[in-house]
């Protein structure tokens, strides 16, 4: 099965935001509960790579899908707050930003 570019957009745009779960409620633990950063060493290094894997699906979907630059600084930006990747994905998918007639940019 082949998978796009925007494919892995979505994903990465949800794995960000699940990987932020992990990292609040390591911080929780940290600084509320027990006092102990096993979480924030779990999930923070998970949340970088995934941080990282947005932010380069997001220019490469950026550049496919010829965005104008405020809607790719959006996606881009869409990385630093909390959730804010998905808000952006299901944004973008509301106002077929992501809709491409021939999929484009396909990866094997």
């Amino acid at each position: 099965m082949q998978r796009t570019r925007i494919y892995w957009f979505r994903v990465a745009a949800v794995a960000e935001a699940i990987s932020w779960t992990g990292l609040l409620v390591g911080m929780v633990f940290k600084y509320l509960v027990v006092h102990d950063a096993v979480g924030v060493h779990i999930f923070g290094p998970i949340h970088g790579v995934l941080f990282l894997a947005y932010l380069v699906c997001s220019i490469l979907v950026w550049r496919q899908m010829h965005w104008s630059r405020v809607v790719g600084v959006l996606a881009v930006l869409a990385s630093i707050p909390p959730y804010g990747t998905v808000v952006f994905e299901r944004w973008a998918t509301r106002t077929a930003r992501l809709d491409s007639p021939d999929q484009a940019g396909a990866l094997a």
